[in-house]
């Protein structure tokens, strides 16, 4: 970046680093300790629907790819829209086998990625449950590359659990690579696998 580009407020946008997925596993183990909140199993890649044959084949080859593990427990991937016609690969396993969902979490982004459809990655996220059926999700921000907790408060209102949220934040610090900007802690409301 110039001198130019710095006077004009222009910046480059942050490269996803898909390998901070991997850091999950061990941020659950310190969420655990912290919050009481442990996997539920079930993860999601959320991006933007594009019409095209292109796109439907990417589609397919990612839901082959995960569907042909042999060791999957329970329901195959699937495909959902949410609410806002935004698209969601839902991914299930059981709840110890949080290194497996992130393989599958991982795989969907990079075969998006190099099947040239990166720009439609929003997010991914993994679901956790706590004490009392409390829900939160931990959202990877792709175009950021970064991290931020969600929880939704339980009385199933369009309402988040902002202490929570913070709480979380601080023991995850030095796990994960935690968006500092709050107002890109986008509610994922409705989102599959919450």
């Amino acid at each position: 970046m110039g001198l130019l580009d710095i006077l004009l407020g222009r910046t480059k946008p942050v490269v996803a680093d898909l390998d901070r997925l991997f850091a999950l596993p061990s941020a659950a183990v310190t969420l655990e300790a912290a919050a009481g909140f442990t996997p539920t199993g079930q993860g999601a890649v959320c991006f933007a629907t594009v019409e095209g044959a292109a796109f439907e084949q990417s589609h397919r080859e990612v839901q082959a790819l995960l569907d042909a593990d042999t060791d999957r427990d329970g329901p195959p991937v699937e495909l959902r829209q949410d609410d806002y016609g935004y698209s969601w690969l839902v991914s299930r396993r059981a709840p110890d086998q949080l290194s497996a969902l992130v393989n599958d979490l991982h795989a969907v982004n990079s075969q998006m990625e190099v099947n040239g459809f990166g720009p439609q990655l929003l997010c991914s996220l993994a679901g956790f449950e706590g004490p009392s059926g409390r829900r939160l999700a931990l959202v990877y921000l792709y175009k950021r590359g970064t991290f931020y907790p969600f929880a939704p408060l339980p009385d199933g209102t369009q309402r988040r659990d902002n202490a929570l949220e913070l709480q979380v934040r601080a023991a995850l610090s030095g796990d994960l690579r935690i968006e500092q900007d709050l107002s890109r802690w986008f509610p994922v409301w409705g989102a599959p696998g919450l």
